[in-house]
């Protein structure tokens, strides 16, 4: 399978980056290995010199993509989708493509528009740069995540509902899917009842739970999960 790879790929993560999580779904779907290394955002290793010249976002996913023979740096990808677009176009890996093909524009920007939902509108006001933002303002911070995450998903269900079929659209596993699963893993941290109040979002949940790509980019999964943490 490596043989197949145009380059090599280092992923700067952090286990609980919903962010992150999408990147090593969408690699393990796609056979394509990575070399992790650990950010850990509470304690602020995102803030250090060293990281923040990497990533002036301070925040994770950073794709390192290199040179598979000389090792030589290529490029930087500091946002989760452009990694996604950017490991969707360049690589053939195991064959899996996360887009439907080019001659179905439509259900290309089917999936995409559902991304976007996840990555645009219930992914950064729920993060914790905001969470720490909103600390001193007395604003219950459960309360602030369920808001917001629920106006996304009450989108994301509606949009499924139309478009959706096993998975978030029609019967193959996309990008979406791989940006659905960690939200809601996030959701479920913060008390959404996403079974009772999102039911389509739900069933496609449990069967993309089911893959053994998803099982392994999960948050609980990774090595630097705590170990009273991991499934």
């Amino acid at each position: 399978m490596s043989d197949k790879l145009k380059y090599k790929y280092t992923l700067f993560s952090y286990f609980r980056s919903s962010c992150s999580a999408r990147v090593r779904i969408a690699a393990h779907l796609k056979g394509i290995p990575l070399e992790y290394k650990y950010i850990h955002l509470v304690k602020g290793e995102q803030h250090s010199t060293e990281y923040h010249a990497l990533n002036p976002s301070d925040s994770v996913p950073t794709l390192v993509v290199s040179d598979r023979q000389t090792g030589k740096e290529i490029t930087r990808i500091r946002q989760s989708v452009a990694i996604l677009e950017f490991l969707e176009e360049v690589e053939e890996g195991n064959g899996v493509k996360l887009l439907p093909a080019m001659d179905n524009p439509p259900g290309r920007a089917r999936v995409r528009e559902l991304v976007n939902i996840v990555a645009s509108d219930i992914q950064p006001v729920t993060n914790l740069r905001v969470l720490n933002y909103i600390k001193p303002l007395n604003i219950e911070a459960q309360k602030w995540q369920q808001h917001f995450m629920c106006l996304g998903f009450r989108a994301y269900e509606e949009l499924v509902k139309v478009h959706g079929g096993k998975y978030s659209v029609g019967a193959s596993v996309t990008m979406a899917d791989c940006a659905l699963a960690p939200a809601i893993d996030g959701a479920l941290r913060f008390g959404v009842d996403v079974q009772g109040e999102f039911p389509r979002v739900w069933q496609v949940w449990e069967e993309i739970g089911q893959l053994d790509a998803f099982i392994k980019g999960r948050w609980n999964n990774q090595q630097d999960t705590p170990e009273d943490l991991r499934a």
